[in-house]
């Protein structure tokens, strides 16, 4: 599998010339960094969650970075396999708050499955679909996965897509504080994958231990977005990404 685009939003900004060398010092003390709420028009968007916003702004920057048309992701033969660890905590919490209060979240956006049936909606892809839930390693997986549909012909690209957010359930990271290094970065990031060979094909698609510390070190904690933005960083050639055999494969 070739990476032949890529989008990239973090707390730092868009794109990887806005992700810093040092997270913790670039941080400086913050404990989340946050993205603020996208500003996409249309009538479906507005009862969409923050973090299903954020996955159709991420392919947005994906397409506008690399100039790839709507037209190419549209139909049967573009795949969508999406991982997250914790961006459905923030809907989870909103829809349990508002129960003693006054809300309009609807209870379809507390799935899991909200970010990529949007990202699907928006940019008509009706190709295979596959939601796992997860760290990096996780979405390690959700690499190879994309790259066997490929390798057998069930779609003829894919679009893995990952969203973070931390703003509304900093305080459950807070309490597990051992588990995760700060600072907390909100990231959303897509990576387009098609047929083809070069450093980062097929069954060696993964990413090592090493490679998501650096990762961590430069862009601090994105769970399962650090995958594919050392993806994105290679694919931007502002970093080396090395072929290197996947985990349980």
């Amino acid at each position: 599998m070739r990476v032949t685009a890529a989008g990239l939003l973090t707390g730092w900004g868009t794109g990887v010339l806005a992700l810093p060398a040092d997270a913790r010092r670039a941080g400086a003390g913050r404990r989340v960094m946050t993205i603020p709420r996208p500003s996409l028009t249309g009538d479906r968007f507005r009862r969409a969650t923050r973090e299903c916003l954020l996955g159709v702004a991420a392919v947005e920057a994906m397409l506008a970075e690399s100039g790839v048309g709507r037209e190419t992701l549209r139909g049967s033969g573009t795949a969508l396999v999406y991982v997250t660890a914790a961006a459905y905590a923030a809907s989870n919490r909103m829809f349990i708050d508002q129960a003693a209060g006054t809300g309009t979240l609807h209870f379809p956006y507390t799935a899991p499955s909200a970010v990529p049936a949007e990202v699907a909606i928006e940019f008509g892809l009706t190709g295979p679909y596959v939601i796992m839930l997860g760290d990096a390693r996780t979405t390690v997986h959700a690499l190879w996965q994309g790259a066997t549909m490929l390798r057998h012909g069930a779609c003829e690209r894919v679009l893995v897509l990952a969203v973070e957010t931390f703003a509304e359930s900093a305080d459950l990271f807070r309490g597990a504080r051992w588990l995760v290094r700060s600072p907390l970065v909100e990231t959303a990031v897509a990576v387009l994958g098609t047929p083809g060979h070069d450093h980062r094909d097929a069954g060696d698609m993964g990413i090592d231990e090493r490679e998501l510390a650096m990762v961590g070190r430069r862009v601090g904690e994105t769970l399962a977005c650090a995958p594919l933005i050392a993806l994105a960083l290679a694919h931007d050639g502002t970093s080396e990404t090395r072929r290197v055999r996947m985990a349980g494969t």
